[in-house]
């Protein structure tokens, strides 16, 4: 199993940009596809974006495509998840996940590990 932290998370005006950070432990996650999934008040957890294990063929829920951008860096555990354009409808809780199911894999019951999760809210 693998901890996963995100950080980076906050209040930004609607238009700004926000990079969120998943730092992991516990043991390498290079074998990992690694995703972004939020979570507003009242609704189901929503996919975003995945990443295979090599950090590349990222893959993007379409109302985040071409506003978001999912990397990782494995030498430092490390997934970020770069947000710009920001809307209000945009305001979540957002986590990051781990899997080793088949990429690209967009189920949030297909992802084995969670990180705690980092507040973004955006005001218009």
């Amino acid at each position: 199993q693998v901890q996963l932290v995100e950080s980076g998370g906050g209040l930004v005006q609607a238009g700004g940009s926000l990079r969120l950070s998943c730092a992991a432990s516990g043991r390498t996650f290079a074998p990992y596809a690694m995703g972004w999934f939020r979570q507003a008040p009242g609704q189901d957890r929503e996919f975003l974006a995945v990443i295979n294990m090599s950090g590349g063929s990222p893959y993007y829920e379409d109302s985040v495509k071409g506003r978001f951008t999912i990397s990782r860096d494995n030498a430092k555990n490390t997934v970020y998840l770069q947000m710009s354009r920001l809307k209000p409808e945009d305001t979540a809780v957002y986590y990051c996940a781990g899997t080793r199911n088949t990429f690209p894999s967009t189920g949030y019951h297909t992802y084995a590990d969670w990180g705690q999760g980092t507040q973004v809210t955006v005001a218009s």
